[in-house]
């Protein structure tokens, strides 16, 4: 018996030398994110890979940075040649619908713990449904999340005694008020009121929530199989666009994108952005001599639905389960620690997913991020997990550029329905 214990004590301290050893072993995951807000600044995320390397000192991180117009097809390459990193940070349309769907990540469920689940969903029930897929797996967790919306250049607004058409309490307008105010600011001279800009993906979802917004449409169905704006009021609010552009109430760009449109914005060529959130609000305050006042965008009822952006971290399924583990420990870090939580999430410049991180920027250089808040009651129907999302997206610009090129509205729209819900 006394033999027995001996082994069995014996045979205890080698597993628990084992666990020691496996627990101290080095290990080097990569991740990849896009520019979520301030994560496109490798000082924000060295300051946190060194936060977590106190705690993880055994997991190295290497870092990669992609852009929004060539990321997509270094992902396609890597995932092509079996490079693909450990991490990457973005959004549900491409880590749950399009990579997940195709199988390419790892099922993150068990970091959906029953509190994460509770905390998350007193935020927003949209956020859980949109980083879980049809086959019942997560494959994204969530970090930070935000409303789109679009800005005018108060100062102008007010000089064409344009500002009695808008709400500045809740920061809305109806569609009928926002074309009083467009005619009011070419009457006064605004050479550019507001450009609908259509060079290429980058800042798609102001234009899609503009013209979805003016006459109250679906971008898609309910279940998210197929897209829908070519409904009535779908059509009629593109159309409306192509008329105002036409009339010289509005401009249409066929060269720019959302970045130039913040550009031209900020330097006061512009009276309008379309591609406006608390984070361009941030980047672009030392650059205004004006006063920037963010909107949501027009609707026939006066209550908008906005597009939301949600961003969090997915796992590549590259068969390598040490990886794997660090992986989900470095996430883990970064999303849930109550005292890194909070600081991961004011680093993107947008908000938190999680209830219990409460109010991170009252009392910092970012109080004015708060003004944002406003706009997250509107948030809509997060439908950017509806199939074909990258077709969608460049049937859409594609859409634009036909309509004001003179195209007939219902014929284009049509057109850009049946490309994007191809099977």
């Amino acid at each position: 018996m006394k033999k027995l214990m001996a082994l069995a004590l014996a045979a205890m301290m080698l597993l628990s030398l084992a666990g020691i050893a496996a627990a101290e072993e080095k290990v080097s995951i990569t991740m990849w994110t896009y520019p979520i807000g301030g994560w496109g600044k490798s000082e924000s995320v060295d300051e946190i890979i060194a936060a977590f390397n106190e705690k993880h000192p055994n997991i190295s991180v290497q870092v990669e940075y992609l852009d929004y117009q060539s990321g997509d097809d270094q992902v396609t390459t890597a995932i092509e040649a079996g490079t693909t990193p450990d991490i990457i940070m973005e959004g549900p349309e491409r880590l749950v619908s399009n990579w997940g769907a195709k199988g390419k990540m790892l099922p993150l469920n068990d970091l959906w713990t029953e509190e994460a689940l509770k905390d998350i969903s007193a935020v927003s029930e949209a956020v859980v449904s949109a980083c879980k897929s049809p086959d019942g797996n997560y494959y994204e967790y969530p970090l930070c999340m935000t409303t789109h919306c679009m800005a005018i250049n108060y100062d102008l607004f007010e000089k064409a005694d344009a500002l009695q058409y808008l709400d500045q309490e809740t920061r809305t307008w109806t569609t009928e008020n926002f074309e009083k105010a467009m005619k009011a600011l070419k009457d006064s001279g605004v050479p550019v009121t507001g450009v609908v800009y259509c060079g290429g993906q980058g800042g798609d979802q102001g234009t899609r929530a503009l013209a979805m917004n003016l006459y109250s449409a679906s971008f898609t169905d309910p279940e998210h199989t197929q897209y829908t704006m070519n409904s009535e009021a779908g059509i009629k609010g593109l159309q409306k666009l192509q008329d105002m552009v036409n009339e010289g109430t509005l401009n249409a760009d066929a060269a720019i994108v959302a970045s130039d449109d913040l550009q031209m914005f900020a330097n006061g060529t512009f009276a309008m952005s379309f591609a406006w959130n608390a984070s361009n609000a941030s980047t672009y305050a030392s650059s205004v001599n004006f006063k920037p006042f963010a909107m949501a965008f027009p609707s026939d009822d006066g209550v908008p639905e906005l597009a939301g952006g949600i961003w969090g971290f997915g796992i590549f399924d590259n068969k390598d389960e040490a990886k794997a583990a660090a992986a989900k420990e470095f996430i883990k870090f970064v999303a849930d620690d109550p005292v890194q939580g909070p600081k991961s999430v004011y680093a993107t410049g947008f908000f938190p997913v999680r209830a219990s991180f409460g109010d991170i920027y009252t009392g910092t250089e970012k109080e004015s991020f708060k003004d944002f808040l406003v706009f997250m009651p509107y948030l809509g129907d997060y439908y950017n997990v509806t199939p074909n999302w990258a077709v969608q997206r460049t049937e859409w610009w594609n859409m634009l550029q036909r309509i004001f090129a003179g195209g007939d509205v219902k014929t284009e729209v049509e057109t850009y329905v049946n490309n994007a819900n191809a099977k």
